[in-house]
């Protein structure tokens, strides 16, 4: 893999996309909400460009407005991958576990099996879990965030030993000399710190990649110490170059301090394109997707920009008094894109569906804008690739795929192939079996 290419990453949600009203969206089955066919089809549709991995983040706790939007997240993200392993050869595919709220001997047993059943696909974004929500349904309450952090790197720690508790070469498979295993080779790890223990060993082998990547997607100095020991991806929420590079830079300098080669860590972006022939195709179909939601998100919009915006002005634009009065908020990151799309003009209305308001920033209009913005943020140096959240999966995923990557292809900033089978391959992720070696306080 060269560094003078970017790597792409696909969320994958609840069988509809990213926004809430893509279960209503042409061509779309409200059914999809429980159809693992659907999931293997959109899987089957991100490999076919050449994506390096699906993404599944997790919430442990049912959320929304279920009047009229669709829970946000798959049924259960192991077995949606189970499913989709069955159905694909190349992309990985990535699960976001709690270590609040699992044991580590849970987490790595199931990784590791999903790992085994792909060939070497799995990756685990390994997050601490601080939504009272949650808690509630494990009977349990939130604790405080440096427990949940020690707690993370305890469940970490043994989760990589038990991944390692077979060595390489333990699985002998000797059907003449009648010898499946060598017990020599296949031992407890007997490891525990203050929150978390486990015995071991798994009853499982190495993969083709040994064992399953490491991701993390979590903030602050207790998120980056987490990243910088054990991840070989990050997944980042940044809106701008600068606030990317910055994040980037921090995980880097985390993974020095941790005695890590900083290249081992890989940084993605968000970003939530919204792609159609024209710029007005591509704010229609949004405008469409926010018909239900965008009404209110008009006093958030207004809280973002410092004023008072009332639901009756949804379809006309700032006035020049309300122009003159904006205060973007310093604490919203989004903000100054808010009002640089209200400042050309737009309805309020189409001001949101510029995705002002969405997690990620969203490029509208053809497909070579959402080209042009990987490729000047990745030749800035803001990400090592992109996680691309499909706005509507049912025709989203093949229109990035036969629209935006050739683009990218042609560009020399995308692989034409995969490098090899496994995602560390694919991530250009270093070998690692069992406990990282260089950790220094390991769990006691």
């Amino acid at each position: 893999m060269t560094h003078s290419q970017m790597i792409l990453g696909m969320q994958l949600g609840n069988g509809y996309g990213s926004q809430p009203a893509a279960w209503r969206a042409p061509g779309v089955d409200p059914s999809n909400y429980t159809d693992f066919d659907a999931q293997v089809r959109y899987a089957q549709a991100a490999e076919r460009g050449k994506f390096a991995f699906l993404f599944l983040p997790d919430f442990l706790a049912l959320s929304g407005n279920l009047d009229h939007e669709a829970p946000q997240l798959t049924l259960e993200p192991m077995l949606t991958l189970a499913a989709i392993a069955r159905g694909t050869q190349r992309i990985g595919l990535v699960a976001t576990g709690s270590t609040t709220f699992n044991e580590p001997y849970n987490l790595a047993r199931q990784f590791k099996a999903l790992d085994v059943m792909s060939h070497g696909r799995a990756g685990w974004n390994a997050v601490t879990t601080s939504d009272p929500a949650s808690a509630a349904n494990f009977g349990r309450q939130i604790a405080a965030r440096p427990q949940r952090y020690q707690r993370a790197h305890e469940t970490i720690q043994i989760a990589q030993a038990l991944w390692g508790s077979w060595q390489p070469d333990a699985w002998l498979k000797d059907a003449a000399a009648g010898r499946f295993a060598d017990p020599g080779k296949i031992q407890p790890i007997n490891l525990g710190g203050e929150h978390v223990a486990s015995q071991g060993p798994l009853p499982i082998p190495p993969s083709e990649q040994g064992q399953p990547v490491i991701f993390s997607a979590g903030g602050g100095d207790y998120g980056l110490e987490l990243a910088g020991r054990y991840a070989s991806a990050v997944i980042g929420a940044v809106f701008t170059i600068e606030d990317a590079r910055a994040q980037r830079e921090a995980i880097r300098d985390a993974a020095r301090r941790a005695g890590r080669n900083p290249e081992e860590v890989k940084f993605f972006a968000g970003v939530m394109p919204a792609i159609g022939p024209t710029k007005r195709a591509a704010l229609d179909r949004r405008v469409a997707l926010g018909e239900q939601t965008f009404p209110a998100r008009v006093p958030y919009l207004g809280s973002m920009l410092g004023l008072d915006l009332e639901v009756a002005q949804l379809d006309r634009p700032l006035s020049p008094a309300q122009l003159a009065a904006v205060r973007p908020s310093p604490f919203d990151p989004r903000s100054p894109r808010a009002l640089e799309v209200a400042r050309e003009g737009w309805t309020i209305r189409e001001v949101l569906a510029h995705g002002v308001i969405d997690y990620h920033p969203t490029p509208v209009g053809p497909a070579s804008v959402t080209a042009d913005h990987l490729q000047e943020w990745f030749e800035a140096g803001a990400a090592d690739g992109f996680w691309v959240s499909i706005d509507v999966y049912e025709d989203g995923i093949d229109t990035f795929v036969d629209e935006v990557v050739p683009l990218l292809q042609e560009r020399g900033l995308f692989h034409l192939d995969y490098e090899g089978p496994t995602l560390r391959e694919n991530l250009g992720a270093p070998a690692q079996y069992g406990l990282d070696p260089r950790l220094t306080d390991p769990a006691r």
